[in-house]
């Protein structure tokens, strides 16, 4: 179970290093169920990049498609990204304490 975890947490944040698919999701955010042409439409790549984009994001289980007819439309698949946020959350301890120490700092220097 945790070895499939693991590869499911890679898959996801290996999706997510990308800024195209990053903007692809945030879109989907707000436009739901975009079709594919429809989403590709603002970005300077062509469909068959775009096509690739989906399928990364696709076998990371952070979106699915549908078809009705010849459009396929493109939904946001909530689970990866909270697992993932989970994940973070277990570390999130650490960095909020390595902040307050940053920010102690700055503030005892600058009164200095």
């Amino acid at each position: 179970m945790v070895k499939y975890q693991e590869t499911e947490l890679s898959r996801t944040f290996s999706a997510l290093m990308d800024p195209t698919r990053r903007a692809i999701l945030a879109r989907l955010a707000r436009e739901p169920g975009l079709s594919v042409s429809a989403l590709a439409r603002p970005f300077p790549l062509k469909l068959p990049a775009i096509m690739k984009h989906l399928d990364v994001l696709s076998d990371a289980g952070l979106v699915s498609r549908s078809k009705e007819g010849r459009t396929v439309s493109v939904m946001l698949t909530p689970e990866p990204m909270r697992e993932a946020m989970v994940w973070l959350k277990r570390y999130e301890r650490f960095w909020s304490e390595s902040l307050d120490r940053l920010a102690a700092y700055v503030e005892e220097e600058s009164e200095e």
